[in-house]
C-alpha cells in the first residue's frame, strides 16, 4: 500500500504537465513574427488583452505561441506574470498593470475630451491624421533596404 501511493505522489508531482507561463499584450495592436527580429515576416496580428503561451525566452523576445501559431514578440509589448505592480513595495518609477494597459490603449476620445476641458490649445486633428496612418511591412522592409538600414 505505501508503494502504491508513493508511485501515485510521484505521478502527481512529476508527470503532470506544468502550468504554461502566459504574457498579456499591453500594446493596442502588435504582431507575432516569424524571428525574434523586428521587421521580420508577421505571422499573426495581437491586441489589447491577448494572452500568449511562453515557449521560451531568448533575450529580449519571447517565443511564443498564440491562436495555434508559434512565433517572436517582443517583451516590450506584452506583460508576465510577474509584472511588478506599483505600490507597497514597489520600487520608484514603476507602473501598476493598470497604467501599462491604460498606456497601450494610446490616445482616446475620452483623454482627448479632457485635454480639451482643461483648455489646452493642441492640434487634435494632427493627432487623428497621424494616427490614421498605416505602413505595410512590404512598404518598411522597402524602406529599411533603400536607406541601407541595419536591423537590430
Amino acid at each position: 500500500m505505501k508503494t502504491t501511493l508513493t508511485f501515485i505522489l510521484f505521478l502527481t508531482l512529476f508527470c503532470l504537465p506544468a502550468a504554461a507561463e502566459t504574457v498579456q499584450v499591453t500594446t493596442r495592436e502588435n504582431a507575432v513574427r516569424s524571428d525574434c527580429r523586428f521587421f521580420a515576416p508577421v505571422k499573426l496580428k495581437v491586441v489589447l488583452g491577448d494572452r500568449l503561451s511562453v515557449n521560451e525566452k531568448n533575450g529580449d523576445w519571447y517565443q511564443v505561441t498564440a491562436k495555434g501559431i508559434d512565433g517572436c514578440i517582443h517583451k516590450s509589448a506584452v506583460k508576465d506574470r510577474n509584472f511588478a505592480a506599483a505600490g507597497r513595495g514597489a520600487s520608484a518609477g514603476s507602473a501598476s498593470s493598470d497604467e501599462v494597459s491604460l498606456a497601450g490603449k494610446g490616445f482616446s476620445p475620452q483623454v482627448e475630451s479632457g485635454y480639451r476641458k482643461s483648455g489646452k490649445n493642441l492640434n487634435y486633428n494632427a493627432v487623428d491624421e497621424i494616427s490614421r496612418i498605416q505602413v505595410s511591412d512590404k512598404s518598411l522592409e522597402s524602406f529599411i533596404k533603400q536607406g541601407g538600414l541595419i536591423q537590430p
